[in-house]
């Protein structure tokens, strides 16, 4: 199959006539009735988008991919089965995890039940980037709908048609009116929807960008999820599996062109291997196929502004000396390029922007290193903590040093794919990000979260209550006997029977 990519073209704003504060107003007046329905209810409705997008499987994937460039299995892979995976998480854990949660109460507090309630916030606002334009916005919108809330999704105007693709299936599919709603535009609509005061805002993309939004949204406390970017090492020791190594690097820092928050961006291999992996890495490099049919293995770049952040990276690093082992030199790259080879660089040093800021691209800076410390130090010295993967066969040590990383994800002999597990909670460390869903967090984020006690309403007056007179000694006394050294619970009861005595009066 091929896939006519309409990268080259991106930008193009899709018409919206409706205004920002309108959408508000539509998912507000919505929410009262879908918020009512019980979980099972709307999964009904999550049911029959899961059977509908396999249905149309095929359709859905070519949409993707032209809409991005990337290769239609990667179409597949990275936007469809994750949302197909999520859907089904939903429908097996919403029930159990929107339910009231009872919990323990102190004996302190004899006489009285726990709980925890979940109830849908309002209106969430999804904000969504253009790397992965059905897998991002899906994930949290499907947990916010499952919630109890309406939902306003603000896509990504680099890749208008799949946002229009997304809004197409929930309307195929009959949720009810205004309980989805698609704002297509420009940022301009995204400030327009915060400045309305939705009651959440879910925002994956850059950390310029996120710092904006959270910005905007602190004046109304409007609370925030932000997941942004990365710069993931990978850390390779010298007992590691090495042809799963070179294949697993290969992957993770060139699927998607390299546009994937988790990208494998730079690659730390301990010295005595380090000849041997590049080597091999160079050779499995050669191997990929470049262009957009269903059997290629490198597709197109989907923003032509990262186009030139990949350039501009790649020319500083070998302006400062870097060296170029397999690719092409972006002064010879073709004006207007969307399709960018698979680079490999070496003679990198820690103050190049390829070893300090998210590249974005279908580039791998390898660097030897010679100690344990040494890898770990390198791992963690940039601002970005969202994932990152150890290797070796010594799974065990694995684990020390994977704990070592200041990160919000971490592999061991793996890449990238924690994001798929849907138990797992989801987001980075330092200025990857705040928050996480996914899981039973990922639900319950779009949740007011309410402590619950009830009372029987048996006793006229609790101890604790006025009046005070002759309690302190009382008191006194029962928290000796219950937070000393040993618990004495016949000091205790004494005490709390001659208290309800007192409150009895």
């Amino acid at each position: 199959m091929s896939i006519e990519p309409q990268t080259a073209t991106h930008g193009s704003e899709m018409s919206q006539a409706t205004a920002p504060i309108e959408f508000l107003e539509k998912s507000r007046n919505a929410f009262p009735l879908w918020a009512a329905l019980s979980v099972e209810e709307r999964l009904v409705y999550l049911r029959k988008l899961r059977l509908h997008m396999v249905q149309h499987l095929d359709e859905v994937s070519v949409a993707i991919a032209t809409g991005t460039g990337k290769v239609l299995v990667e179409a597949l892979n990275t936007d469809v089965l994750p949302v197909l995976e999520a859907i089904r998480h939903i429908e097996k854990h919403a029930r159990h995890s929107l339910a009231p949660q009872k919990v323990g109460t102190p004996i302190l507090l004899i006489g009285k039940k726990s709980y925890v309630t979940y109830q849908p916030r309002g209106v969430v606002l999804v904000i969504s980037p253009w790397n992965f334009p059905l897998q991002l916005p899906m994930i949290p919108m499907l947990a916010a709908l499952a919630a109890g809330n309406t939902v306003i999704l603000k896509p990504s105007e680099v890749t208008p048609t799949v946002g229009q693709l997304i809004e197409e299936l929930f309307h195929k599919v009959g949720f009810p009116k205004d309980v989805v709603q698609v704002a297509h535009g420009t940022g301009e609509m995204g400030a327009g929807l915060i400045e309305g005061r939705p009651d959440y805002i879910f925002f994956t993309g850059s950390g310029r960008t996120g710092r904006i939004i959270q910005q905007a949204a602190a004046k109304h406390l409007i609370p925030t999820t932000l997941e942004l970017g990365g710069k993931d090492p990978m850390i390779v020791f010298r007992d590691a599996p090495m042809e799963r190594a070179v294949q697993a690097a290969l992957w993770g820092g060139l699927m998607n062109s390299g546009q994937v928050c988790m990208s494998v961006e730079r690659v730390f291999v301990e010295r005595p291997v380090y000849d041997e992996f590049l080597r091999r890495l160079v050779s499995e490099v050669t191997k990929l196929r470049l262009g957009t049919n269903e059997n290629d293995d490198i597709g197109q770049m989907t923003f032509p502004t990262q186009v030139d952040i990949v350039r501009r990276h790649v020319e500083e690093a070998l302006m400062k000396g870097a060296k170029m082992l397999v690719g092409t030199r972006p002064s010879e790259w073709p004006e207007g390029t969307m399709t960018i080879a698979p680079i490999v660089l070496t003679d990198v040093t820690p103050d190049m922007l390829i070893m300090r800021e998210e590249t974005f691209g279908p580039v791998l800076p390898i660097v030897p290193f010679d100690t344990e410390d040494e890898a770990v130090r390198a791992a963690n010295s940039t601002v970005y903590g969202l994932s990152a993967s150890v290797w070796t066969s010594d799974v065990e040590r694995g684990r020390r040093v994977a704990g070592r990383l200041v990160t919000g994800n971490v592999l061991v002999n793996d890449v990238v794919i924690t994001i798929v597990n849907q138990n797992l909670p989801f987001g980075g460390a330092k200025e990857s990000g705040v928050g996480r869903y996914h899981g039973p967090e990922g639900l319950r984020m779009f949740t007011v979260q309410t402590a619950t006690m009830v009372d029987g309403g048996r006793r006229t007056r609790d101890v604790n209550w006025f009046p005070y007179e002759g309690k302190y000694p009382l008191f006194a006394e029962l928290l000796k006997a219950y937070y000393g050294p040993n618990r004495q619970w016949g000091r205790f009861g004494r005490a709390y029977l001659r208290l309800l005595r007192l409150s009895r009066k």
